[in-house]
């Protein structure tokens, strides 16, 4: 029986959101996040920080999404930034150079006051 990805957005200010994710991140539920990260995109929040805490697997397609997510960030001059990675999709991420692109948190709450500094230097 699989763990079934579930998404909740906890934060939203201004142009900030965070998605956070719970479950497997795979080939079913892929689409339903980069859906659910593109409305919030639309919805004015293009700064997307995915919180990955509660991720027990990815596979390609999860880490496909999350390359297509950080591409319509960018394309809405937003930005995506990953928190609290598992060991597991750290080492995908390394392993794929996807890590060179993607800001990395070791929490939420890290990337949200990364984020928030950057705003005040900005």
């Amino acid at each position: 029986m699989t763990d079934a990805l579930h998404i909740h957005v906890p934060h939203t200010d201004g142009t900030l959101a965070v998605i956070a994710l719970s479950g497997e991140f795979d080939i079913a539920a892929a689409p339903t996040v980069r859906a659910r990260a593109l409305e919030l995109i639309a919805a004015g929040h293009p700064d997307l920080i995915a919180d990955l805490a509660g991720v027990t697997f990815c596979d390609s397609s999860g880490l496909g999404a999350l390359v297509g997510i950080w591409r319509c960030a960018k394309d809405a001059d937003g930005s995506l930034a990953l928190a609290a990675i598992p060991d597991r999709l750290g080492r995908l991420l390394s392993v794929t150079g996807v890590d060179t692109f993607l800001p990395a948190h070791p929490s939420a709450d890290a990337a949200l006051a990364a984020r928030q500094g950057n705003r005040t230097t900005a």
